[in-house]
């Protein structure tokens, strides 16, 4: 990796240590308080990889039949 990617690595990693421990109280994050957060989150999740990777397989890794004879 390039120099400016560890830099930026390192700037992200710092806030994300502050922001846990300074915003967030006694361990409890806003979606503690949302109900069935984990399960929306996961259904949500899987919905993504699954478009995702048809996107992904129908405009990047199919190709036509006859790629290789033009």
């Amino acid at each position: 990796m390039k120099r400016w990617h560890w830099i930026a690595l390192g700037i992200l990693t710092l806030i994300s240590l502050i922001a846990e421990f300074t915003i967030v109280e006694h361990g409890k994050h806003w979606w503690s308080h949302v109900p069935a957060f984990y399960i929306l989150w996961g259904f949500i999740g899987c919905v993504a990889i699954i478009y995702i990777s048809k996107w992904f397989g129908k405009f990047i890794v199919q190709r036509d039949e006859d790629y290789y004879d033009k």
